[in-house]
């Protein structure tokens, strides 16, 4: 399959799944026999999957999805890889498919209008008052951003409501597009913005990576800046060549984002390749030493250990100096 054209999919909708319990075991099963890799999350308001294989295999994928009447026609966000992205399948059964925390704010019921690329690109041109937000988490918009986007510096989507609560009143009366990776965070971010009363509200169609294809397929002039954060070991796909980030451990321009090689670890920060050679791919000299130990003495270290707090920073660690740069 390594050397195959691999392909990508990305798909979500809410919609009200009272049966999500039931679904689980059918979509394991499709996904295995098909050979499908990559994540499916069941909520009882919708469903969220990203998924890689062959074509005939997604072509099935497909099929069997819409054989769910509520699940017929979701757009998909299509890309391809000469690899498989995606390490495992996962079938997950959640409370919310983005996760927000608030109950009564469900997109199946209401949301803001979407704005497609080219309407955006006009609004970005013709309309100086308009207020732009990203709400993606700061690992993510350290690496790309709109020209003149607000970056909430969101740790995690459920810091959101707090984040525009912070927000200048005054910002609340702009007309206001929001935007993500491929529009799903937008759509319950938006329904959010709606639900407490603001009503000059848009989303941008498809996010970052349908604005992306329509700008090369319609050739229009590109207003993001670097790479958008992608969920799978791409980590990135480049958008424009320019670098709107910096090393964490030396502060050069760079946008590369890598894992501690420290298993016990894990962290993700970015690290230029000068600094990945100094500090063997880890985020800092006691990682570093960890590393240069035998397999089985870093074992015995990782043993009782829960890593997950440092995974879940994002970044986000005090060792890395140039980390807000």
């Amino acid at each position: 399959m390594q050397n195959e054209k691999i392909v990508n999919i990305a798909g979500y909708r809410f919609v009200n799944l009272e049966d999500r319990d039931e679904l689980r075991q059918p979509f394991r099963l499709i996904c295995d026999k098909l050979g499908l890799k990559g994540t499916i999350l069941l909520s009882k308001n919708g469903i969220n999957f990203f998924l890689a294989g062959e074509q005939k295999s997604i072509d099935s994928y497909i099929e069997f999805l819409e054989k769910d009447e509520r699940l017929i026609d979701i757009p998909l966000k299509i890309s391809y890889t000469d690899y498989q992205p995606f390490r495992r399948m996962l079938v997950r059964l959640k409370k919310e498919i983005i996760a927000l925390g608030i109950d009564e704010v469900r997109p199946a019921d209401f949301t803001a209008p979407n704005i497609k690329p080219k309407e955006f690109k006009k609004l970005l041109d013709e309309n100086e008052d308009l207020l732009i937000l990203d709400t993606r988490n700061d690992y993510e918009t350290r690496v790309g951003i709109f020209e003149n986007a607000i970056d909430l510096n969101l740790s995690t989507f459920r810091e959101f409501p707090e984040a525009i609560s912070d927000l200048p009143d005054e910002y609340k009366t702009k007309q206001i597009v929001m935007y993500c990776t491929g529009g799903i965070r937008c759509e319950k971010a938006s329904a959010y913005l709606k639900y407490k009363g603001l009503k000059n509200v848009y989303q941008l169609e498809g996010g970052i990576i349908e604005y992306t294809r329509q700008v090369k397929e319609k050739k229009l002039n590109n207003n993001f800046l670097g790479k958008n954060f992608v969920f799978d070991e791409r980590r990135s796909e480049r958008i424009s060549d320019d670098i709107v980030s910096n090393c964490h451990q030396c502060g050069e321009p760079c946008d590369i984002h890598v894992n501690c090689y420290n298993e016990a670890c894990h962290l993700l920060f970015i690290q230029c390749e000068k600094c990945s050679q100094r500090m063997s791919n880890c985020c800092s000299y006691d990682c570093k030493k960890i590393i240069e130990l035998s397999y089985e003495e870093q074992k015995k270290l990782r043993k009782g250990k829960h890593n997950s707090n440092k995974i879940f920073k994002k970044g986000r660690s005090d060792k890395l100096k140039y980390k807000l740069s």
